[in-house]
């Protein structure tokens, strides 16, 4: 009989410690308001941004970002499947289309500048992508740096970091260039294949696939050396959420706690029938905590993991080595594999 008791007082303090830290979500928070719809609104693309939001051939979206919205959305409700929406977005409708509520959350390579952080009320998540802004070129033009392009036009994306970092660079070099912008992604790219600008700047992985569709094949253009910046990508939800903060934190970190842990798509019901931690157990929901403490189920890290898979089979398959453009992993990788990104303590 007392046991009976000690196992009920347990479930009870358990029960009461899971509401408390639900009831810690803010009323006001886009959490609450997401879950209570019961699907979540994730940014999309106007056009193809390549490896990271494209629609494939059977009008399917896929990418690292639409990988990542579909993380949120099995955390958040077990299952992507049914329950998440991608909104077709340009890159200049990212801040309005947040703060309007036509969509929850912006996960689309977005650079963290002083003016978003500061100007625009939206906070950042920890960043998920380190990437380069550099200009591709066609071969004939002979150009070994920017500088060689003076006096010529590049084309870049209206209403971006990427306009903004590259009129910096010009002024900054003194290079006499006119700068053309497009808010869609593929009439950017398809103005440089007509060769109505003389450079394409964006960053790296995107002008590395663009060279791999060139309708003149990619020996035909050139990327040049010259790093233009280095921008950290994060996920932006409104400032003064610090809830819906919170899940998108903790979301990438699980990720990359995964790939630490060798917890893949493919083993993840293995490791949660038999954890070789109690962390690892914990991190599973096997233990409870881990969800409860954000307002979420305590399986949601599982859920994730079970249909995106860790953030090592993200990225491999949308621009790594299981992708069309093969890109070096580099300093995105995980610390121990060189890299800048490691995951938060799970305690």
């Amino acid at each position: 009989m007392k046991f009976a008791k000690a196992i009920t007082s347990s479930t009870v303090a358990l029960v009461a410690a899971s509401q408390v830290a639900n009831a810690q979500v803010a009323d006001d928070s886009r959490l609450n308001t997401v879950l209570e719809r019961g699907s979540l609104l994730c940014s999309g693309h106007n056009g193809s941004f390549l490896g990271f939001a494209e629609v494939d051939d059977q009008g399917n979206w896929q990418g690292v970002d639409i990988d990542l919205c579909k993380a949120l959305a099995a955390g958040l409700f077990g299952s992507a499947e049914g329950n998440l929406e991608i909104v077709p977005i340009s890159w200049a409708q990212r801040w309005p289309s947040l703060q309007s509520g036509d969509i929850d959350v912006v996960i689309k390579v977005s650079g963290w500048t002083q003016s978003r952080d500061t100007e625009l009320n939206l906070a950042y998540s920890r960043p998920y992508f380190i990437g380069a802004f550099q200009t591709m070129t066609s071969v004939d033009l002979g150009a070994k740096s920017m500088a060689d392009l003076a006096g010529g036009t590049i084309c870049v994306g209206a209403g971006t970091s990427t306009e903004r970092a590259t009129a910096t660079y010009l002024d900054t070099h003194q290079i006499d260039a006119e700068m053309l912008t497009f808010e869609n992604g593929d009439e950017l790219r398809n103005s440089y294949y007509e060769g109505r600008c003389d450079g394409l700047v964006e960053w790296a992985p995107s002008l590395a696939a663009g060279r791999i569709d060139a309708p003149d094949g990619a020996d035909a253009h050139v990327i040049l050396p010259d790093v233009i910046a280095l921008e950290a990508e994060g996920i932006i939800v409104p400032e003064g959420d610090p809830d819906w903060l919170d899940v998108q934190n903790w979301m990438l970190s699980s990720l990359w706690f995964a790939e630490m842990e060798g917890i893949t798509s493919e083993n993840v019901d293995d490791v949660r029938a038999n954890p070789p931690s109690a962390t690892v157990g914990t991190f599973l929901g096997v233990n409870p905590g881990y969800g409860a403490r954000l307002g979420l189920p305590d399986d949601w890290a599982y859920n994730m993991i079970k249909e995106v898979g860790n953030f090592a089979e993200i990225y491999d398959r949308n621009i790594g080595s299981g992708s069309p453009y093969n890109l070096p992993r580099g300093i995105n990788n995980l610390y121990n594999a060189g890299g800048v990104f490691y995951p938060m303590i799970i305690d």
